[in-house]
């Protein structure tokens, strides 16, 4: 055992043990299995919770987004059960992709960071990428020889966020770079997408018909749509404010 890991192990069980002699009256009627089991439980919980903390900040993500917080009561045509069926995870667990789209403001990327906090309090790994900074790192990446070690840690995150797709036309380099991603991971991993442009148009964007065709293949393939409209939540939130402080 790593010399750390069993320090933290040993830490964690002595205050476990601390805890249990400073309230005798909760614990004295155990036995030594019972007090054992809560140890091991204590020490289970608090490697989970570190778990999750690294999982959370190794995402990387744009937004904090509760789950909880979500909010069903706008007009865009969110439905709560298709949503609550997402946060199940079950999607990612059979490899299944996410689309979200919809106009400016309509709360995209929160909904694709929810989904994907959602992911990492399972356990599960996970990269945010604005898509613009994403064709950005791998061209760079294919300057200073990472791109190999780029696209196999990409390849192994189980949920890849894509967020603000088809912003810009791509040229051919980033159009192979997105053809590797895609293709380490069909089948194998989740991708979730966000964009302002309707699915019908992200052919156009990528720019070449073939690679396009190979592209949106595998990642429309086994896909869930989440087709938002509707007014901008940010205007009717900052119309909202101005009026309450008008009275």
């Amino acid at each position: 055992m790593h010399e750390k890991n069993r320090t933290t192990l040993l830490t964690n069980t002595a205050d476990g043990l601390e805890q249990q002699l400073s309230q005798p009256s909760t614990h004295d009627e155990l036995g030594f299995s019972e007090r054992l089991a809560l140890l091991i439980d204590r020490e289970s919980t608090h490697r989970h919770n570190n778990k999750i903390t690294r999982l959370l900040k190794a995402a990387k993500l744009k937004l904090q987004a509760n789950p909880a917080d979500i909010d069903y009561s706008h007009p865009r045509g969110l439905m709560k059960s298709q949503f609550a069926d997402l946060l199940s995870t079950h999607w990612i667990l059979q490899h299944h992709n996410v689309l979200i789209t919809g106009p400016t403001g309509c709360g995209k990327t929160y909904l694709g960071c929810a989904l994907a906090t959602q992911t990492c309090l399972q356990g599960l790994s996970v990269r945010y990428f604005r898509m613009p900074r994403l064709l950005e790192a791998l061209t760079i990446a294919h300057g200073d020889g990472r791109f190999t070690r780029l696209t196999q840690q990409l390849a192994k995150t189980d949920l890849l966020v894509l967020d603000d797709w088809g912003l810009e036309k791509m040229n051919l380099c980033q159009r192979n770079d997105l053809l590797t991603i895609m293709d380490d991971r069909h089948g194998l991993k989740s991708t979730l997408v966000t964009s302002q442009l309707p699915t019908t148009q992200w052919h156009k964007t990528i720019g070449d018909a073939t690679l396009a065709d190979a592209i949106l293949d595998r990642l429309l393939h086994n896909s869930h749509k989440l087709k938002l409209k509707g007014e901008s939540m940010r205007k009717v939130m900052s119309e909202f404010n101005e009026s309450d402080h008008s009275e």
